[in-house]
């Protein structure tokens, strides 16, 4: 039974790094485009001149407060609600992700002087590290390549198909003597 409870375990920690390493992949760009654009100097300063331990509270407070977000996209889709667990999910998760890479990305050599932060740190490193390695997550990287590849495509598709309707429009528009569309 003990090895069972070990194998479940090993795998709900292993789909737990992956989706955390998937939307990373998105809230990556989100949290630099952020912290680019959205001037917060004094705060950006704040939280630069705190010490580790205080550094440490503060990046712990998204972790606390939107970890559960999980459990209640889970209750949501349990009661057949699956919009709404998914937006729950996406949001919940996506805004976890920015606000600690920020804050990490401010924190970050504070943090690093904390022995039990720096392994745990390094720990996670290499289970990330590990994961990437694996054929599952090249796997992943191509599916959502080709679904990027596949938006952007129909998006431009979609532009172009968008502007000759209107380009169209307006040249039955221009050609009627009344000046007023066919409708």
């Amino acid at each position: 039974m003990k090895r069972i409870l070990k194998v479940l375990t090993y795998i709900a920690a292993g789909l737990y790094l992956l989706v955390d390493a998937i939307f990373m992949t998105l809230a990556r760009p989100i949290a630099d485009w952020i912290g680019k654009h959205v001037e917060l100097t004094r705060l950006r300063a704040w939280i630069k001149s705190l010490p580790p331990y205080q550094s440490l509270a503060l990046f712990s407070v998204p972790v606390i407060v939107l970890e559960p977000i999980k459990p209640i996209a889970a209750y949501l889709a349990a009661t057949g609600q699956f919009l709404s667990s998914v937006v729950t999910f996406i949001v919940g998760e996506l805004l976890k992700l920015v606000l600690v890479e920020r804050l990490f990305s401010l924190t970050r050599e504070k943090l690093m002087r904390i022995p039990t932060f720096a392994k745990l740190y390094t720990m996670y490193s290499q289970a990330i590290a590990w994961l990437k390695a694996t054929e599952a997550w090249r796997t992943v990287r191509l599916l959502v390549k080709g679904a990027r590849d596949f938006f952007r495509a129909t998006r431009a598709r979609t532009t172009r198909w968008l502007f000759r309707r209107s380009d169209r429009q307006s040249r039955l528009h221009l050609n009627r003597p009344d000046g007023f569309p066919d409708h």
